[in-house]
């Protein structure tokens, strides 16, 4: 049967619609002729304008493929790119064979992997494999600036530490009467135990410290690898007097887990403040795998140095400096963005001198981290007892007035020579940062006015009744005072700001202030 033309085949559907007997076969027959036409269309070439140039012409016919043997080669199979995928800079794409001009995969056809770079070098792999153990995963953009040099110091005093925890081991087991006959294997174990059981009881009893792990963290931390060059050193104390072994070892066993439980404290809020984003358990890992790596090495090189012999003293004094020097410089090289009390003077110091708050990176550098045991002055008391800062009634009458409508009280003790801000049961977070910037303000005009007069820090018991009776009463300083109140409420919001602008954290100021609070004597009492 001959196609039938679609223009007559509607009208022939029409026609034999309306006659009922008909409608079956009329459909049939236009199916059959749909069907004809649509083939015919796709068989045939596509058509071109009469206007259309020879060249190109040819070039759309060319478009299609290369010819093979004067034909076109429509069943070799061409690789089609899916997607391309990356991972530790490294590049891939996953490719598959499709059928010619269909661009369908053809059946059984399989994705392949094919890189998009040369080849790596093997030490390059070499050095990612490694850099997988010690540092983060987005390395350098996941962590602080700071990370770099506090994980070298911090690698470099685990180094010391391992290579001479060899010096000690040896030492101890010496002492303990490995190496002689005389001991019974009963007597070295139960020293043994001994000494590890009061070194858990060293970790019990300082962990009521564990407030002041936050407020004086770098502090806190020296003094922790401090102790524990201590307790090396009392162990290498035993080989001198080896019947002093369980004294000796216990008391060093103790210092030495009181210097862990500080490390073990300190050690989060410090990789707190190198993280960015929610990283910090990667950062800690990494961290830690660097100080065991670097105290493997340590101890390995110590183990072949130990084999000639070396001055037991001499090797001690070496790694015991270095293991210090590498620990200040760990402590120091670590940057807090809260202010406790050491960098909150800092940063007030620097803007009532120059007007300007120091940065992150100038402030923590700044930083004291290191108090001598037995230096305990301090000049601003925050939070103190009213007897500690006042002596009479009279001067706590006259400063009330001035401190009316803030939540706390700031003073002067020249008998002490410390300010004393004492807070109402109503200070909060911000009432609290105000009084210690107005005590550091009233320090500096105290500071001042007395540049020229000799210094009056000297211990109570070295002053005669005749110089008590001459030094100045809290009244004496209303003027220094009162013009620290105008100074403050001028201000302190300008010192706010500019302390948020260089990225410190105003709302979680850790000022560790006493727990005394004023109350109102019409309301309480």
């Amino acid at each position: 049967m001959a196609p039938i033309p679609l223009k007559q085949s509607a009208s022939s559907t029409q026609t034999l619609t309306r006659h009922g007997g008909y409608a079956p076969e009329a459909r049939g027959l236009v199916r059959e002729a749909v069907r004809a036409n649509a083939a015919a269309t796709l068989a045939s070439p596509p058509l071109s304008s009469p206007a259309q140039p020879q060249a190109e012409r040819t070039q759309a016919e060319v478009r299609f493929g290369p010819t093979v043997g004067g034909a076109l080669a429509l069943d070799a199979p061409t690789p089609r790119v899916l997607c391309c995928e990356e991972m530790d800079g490294r590049r891939w794409s996953y490719v598959v064979d499709v059928e010619g001009l269909s661009g369908r995969a053809h059946r059984g056809s399989s994705v392949r992997t094919m890189p998009m770079q040369i080849p790596v070098a093997p030490v390059e792999e070499l050095m990612s494999f490694i850099r997988s153990y010690v540092v983060p995963e987005g390395f350098p953009d996941s962590v602080t600036p700071s990370y770099v040099p506090y994980m070298t110091w911090r690698a470099l005093k685990h180094f010391f530490g391992g290579a001479m925890g060899v010096f000690t081991t040896q030492t101890l087991l010496s002492s303990v009467g490995v190496s002689k006959n005389r001991a019974t294997p009963g007597a070295v174990a139960i020293n043994w135990i001994l000494k590890d059981g009061a070194g858990r009881v060293g970790k019990m009893l300082f962990a009521r410290q564990g407030k002041k792990f936050d407020y004086d963290l770098k502090e806190l931390r020296f003094a922790g690898d401090l102790l524990m060059e201590l307790g090396a050193g009392v162990e290498l104390a035993t080989a001198a007097v080896p019947h002093l072994f369980l004294p000796l070892a216990c008391a060093a066993n103790v210092v030495k887990n009181v210097a862990a439980v500080t490390s073990t404290s300190t050690r989060t809020p410090i990789y707190k403040a190198y993280a960015k984003g929610e990283n910090i358990g990667d950062v800690t890992a990494k961290g830690e795998c660097v100080g065991n790596i670097a105290d493997l090495l340590g101890t390995g090189l110590c183990l072949l140095i130990s084999k000639r012999n070396p001055s037991l003293l001499a090797s001690f004094t070496f790694l015991s400096c270095g293991y210090v020097f590498s620990a200040y410089h760990e402590v120091k090289s670590v940057v807090l963005n809260t202010l406790n009390r050491a960098r909150f003077t800092v940063a007030v110091d620097s803007f009532i001198k120059t007007g300007h708050v120091p940065s992150l990176k100038d402030g923590n550098t700044k930083e004291n981290i290191f108090r001598p045991p037995w230096w305990k002055y301090t000049p601003v008391v925050l939070g103190p007892r009213f007897s500690e800062a006042f002596q009479e009634p009279s001067s706590f009458l006259v400063i009330q007035t001035l401190f009316e409508k803030e939540r706390y009280m700031v003073t002067y003790s020249p008998s002490k020579d410390k300010i004393y801000a004492l807070l109402k049961d109503q200070a909060k977070s911000d009432d609290i940062l105000k009084a210690a910037f107005h005590a550091h303000v009233l320090l500096y005009f105290i500071h001042l006015s007395n540049a020229n007069r000799p210094s009056r820090r000297m211990r109570n018991s070295s002053r005669s009744k005749y110089e008590e009776l001459l030094l100045p009463t809290n009244a004496d300083f209303l003027a220094h005072i009162i013009e620290s109140c105008k100074i403050v409420s001028s201000s302190f919001e300008i010192f706010k700001t500019k302390a948020a602008e260089q990225g410190w954290i105003m709302s979680e100021a850790l000022l560790n202030p006493g727990r005394a609070r004023l109350l109102s004597a019409e309301e309480h009492c």
